[in-house]
């Protein structure tokens, strides 16, 4: 067989393994009624928006001065 016989199969191959992939996807995708979709989209929501506000009330760390980093790098 030719090289560029077997390139080519392995591109039909892949063509056929990625549409499996997508249909599996798409069904999956399908199975969820609305409302199941709605909590899972507002329990996201609620997720981002804890995650948020932790990273807000977090007390910044304290700046060290380009002197300080030198020292430290130099002492070691």
């Amino acid at each position: 067989m030719r090289w560029w016989k077997a390139v080519g199969l392995a591109g039909a191959a892949g063509v056929v393994a990625t549409g499996v992939v997508v249909v599996r996807a798409e069904r999956r995708r399908r199975a969820y009624t609305p409302d199941q979709v709605r909590e899972q989209l507002h329990v996201r929501f609620a997720q981002a928006t804890s995650a948020q506000a932790a990273v807000e009330n977090a007390a910044p760390a304290p700046r060290v001065g380009l002197r300080a980093r030198l020292r430290r790098w130099f002492r070691r």
